[in-house]
């Protein structure tokens, strides 16, 4: 009996001990599914998901769930994150006091010839996006280097038809937009999946030898500016007074014109009234004519003399007024 009991706690032994290890291995695998399974996609990214190296679909933002053991692949992408590449330049950090710059010589990126075989010191940088996240992941292999050379092509390409004057002062603005429209050309071409957002000329300079120059000739032409921009600043001054000024005197001579045209028709019309009525009376009209006359005359005379034709002397008007005054 002991050894038939002894037999049963052995073999109950054994059965709990593989029931444990059944257990264990579930949890196991479960926790390996779980693990290799189960994945989460940011709300800036999409997961791509490849099924033995074939692309199988797109997922979106969230918890997700994929074939483990490695049968479906993820790869997450930014979809929604500004990537930003330097040229002629890199920044190593960014503080909020100062930014580090690193001290390495990227002339051979920066630096350009222009339209009138000089040179310019070109620094830029470009933001774009992954617009489509296929392309960038199985269309081109470093895409990337391949941004970045298309850039530099791109900018090149530019500068190469401006003067030096325009890549440095003139034309920054439309030199940086045609570089972004013949740049996102090319992306398109290649099938990059990449939309550049901005591109930026940072500092724009010429060689070293040559700055001193070019400061002169920079000061010369915003001395020129300023100059023009007073002259402009004068001319709106004057001219708006000079033509108010001869709009007064012809709105004069028009009222003048018009002043001395009328008393003239009224000179006129009464010399023919005045003419008519004589010819109907001659004397009366004449002695009429005559004491109108006189007496718009004497009105202006400070002394009046009264001579008698048969005296020899002649008798002042006493003034009355004045005398008794």
């Amino acid at each position: 009996m002991a050894v038939i009991d002894l037999e049963q706690r052995a073999k109950s032994f054994l059965d709990n001990r593989k029931r444990n290890i059944m257990v264990i291995l579930l949890i196991v695998g479960l926790l390996v599914i779980i693990g290799t399974g189960l994945y989460t996609v940011d709300p800036e990214e999409v997961g791509v998901i490849q099924r033995f190296g074939k692309y199988v679909h797109t997922t979106e933002p969230g918890l997700r769930f994929k074939i483990p053991f490695g049968v479906d692949k993820l790869t997450k992408v930014k979809v929604k994150y500004v990537f930003k590449e330097e040229f002629g330049f890199r920044t190593l950090e960014v503080g909020q006091s100062a930014t580090r710059y690193s001290q390495r010589d990227f002339s051979g990126e920066s630096q350009m010839l222009t339209g009138d075989l000089n040179i310019a010191d070109v620094e830029w940088i470009i933001q774009y996006q992954i617009n489509d996240p296929i392309k960038y992941l199985f269309n081109v292999r470093d895409v990337e280097g391949t941004l970045r050379n298309l850039a530099e092509s791109s900018m090149r390409q530019v500068v190469g038809d401006h003067s030096v004057d325009e890549v440095i002062v003139l034309t920054r603005q439309e030199i940086a937009f045609q570089t972004k429209l013949i740049l996102q050309q090319h992306l398109e071409d290649y099938q990059t999946g990449l939309v550049i957002r901005n591109v930026n000329l940072q500092n724009v300079t010429p060689p070293l030898p040559v700055q001193p120059a070019f400061n002169e000739v920079n000061a010369a032409l915003q001395e020129e500016e300023r100059i023009v921009n007073e002259a402009r600043q004068k001319y709106n001054q004057v001219i708006p007074e000079a033509r108010g000024k001869a709009l007064q005197i012809i709105e004069q001579a028009e009222g003048y014109a018009v002043n001395r045209v009328n008393r003239a028709t009224g000179d006129a019309n009464r010399f023919v009234d005045v003419w008519s009525e004589y010819n109907r009376a001659k004397t009366v009209t004449k002695k009429r004519l005559y004491l109108e006359t006189m007496e718009e005359v004497l009105q202006k005379i400070e002394k009046i003399y009264i001579v008698d034709e048969d005296q020899s002397g002649i008798l002042p008007l006493l003034d009355l007024e004045k005398g008794g005054s």
